[in-house]
């Protein structure tokens, strides 16, 4: 019932606060509807570092994306991920391939994004992208998780809106595991976020209100086809702040919450990512082609 009213109130915030217009969203877990534009190249790296309960080891996992425009409605990501595990070893935990298609090419009130990405992982994943079907174990030591590998398709359905200053998201996630004889595993995320100004103050200043976002992300396990719920599912609640530093470069941070005792009692994430614009043309040029 809490989760119930909390989610209540986020809503209502969204209508009584006075759209994220074009502001890059500052989530971690949540996807919203905007894409890379067409030729631009994103690169970006974040860590999720996990604060265990006892008997548990911390852990700080840092990964590598590039995300491309492909087209108007069409975006695409390349991901590369690592683990270290404290008193344990670093290993090399996979990578990932995905793509996001916007199916309508309007701005609606709720606009829909089609998810489908590829996952080459081993079992000492832990950059936590998403959180689907049941809680993890942290106990095993890295030379076991990493002999475990898996092929995983993941598909998700991302709905967003913006209303007035505010960007609200929905995603729910479906994820298979074409390694083993296993059902499908659920999750979901739920994110909210607005930039502190939307005038800019014209000062040429990168501590202006308008260069920060701050929001809230809810996001967490759903089991699976063989038991579908909350049971030994690990949930976050999160805060989320973003800095825009420059024209091209961003800042991320959210301090996460576990909110059931399968979850990490506390996940940081750190984020930063460079834009690089134009990227296909001066790629073209480089070798040249025509831009």
């Amino acid at each position: 019932m809490r989760l119930v009213h909390f989610l209540s109130f986020l809503v209502l915030l969204c209508f009584l606060m006075p759209a994220a217009d074009g502001e890059e969203a500052p989530y971690f877990v949540t996807y919203d509807h905007q894409l890379e534009e067409p030729g631009n190249l994103e690169i970006a790296t974040s860590t999720t570092m996990g604060v265990p309960r006892a008997g548990e080891k911390f852990y700080f996992a840092p990964y590598v994306e590039f995300e491309y425009g492909v087209a108007g409605r069409w975006t695409s990501e390349l991901y590369l991920e690592g683990q270290s595990t404290w008193n344990d070893s670093t290993i090399f935990t996979g990578w990932r391939l995905e793509n996001r298609f916007r199916p309508l090419k309007r701005e609606h009130w709720i606009n829909p994004v089609l998810y489908l990405e590829y996952e080459s992982l081993n079992e000492g994943s832990r950059i936590q992208k998403e959180i689907v079907g049941n809680a993890p174990a942290l106990r095993e030591p890295n030379s076991e998780l990493r002999q475990t590998h898996a092929h995983e398709l993941e598909t998700k359905l991302i709905l967003s809106s913006n209303i007035h200053d505010w960007n609200i998201a929905e995603n729910f996630i479906v994820e298979k595991n074409l390694s083993a004889e296993e059902g499908f595993e659920f999750g979901y995320a739920l994110g909210l976020y607005r930039p502190l100004a939307t005038l800019a103050s014209g000062a040429n200043c990168r501590f202006c209100r308008e260069n920060f976002s701050v929001g809230m992300e809810l996001y967490g396990g759903l089991g699976s086809t063989n038991a579908f719920g909350f049971h030994q599912t690990a949930h976050y609640l999160a805060p989320v702040v973003s800095w825009q530093i420059s024209d091209n470069a961003s800042l991320r941070f959210s301090p996460a919450i576990g909110l059931t005792h399968d979850s990490n009692p506390v996940l940081l994430r750190f984020g930063y990512s460079y834009e690089v614009h134009g990227f296909s043309s001066k790629l073209a040029r480089l070798f040249g082609g025509k831009p």
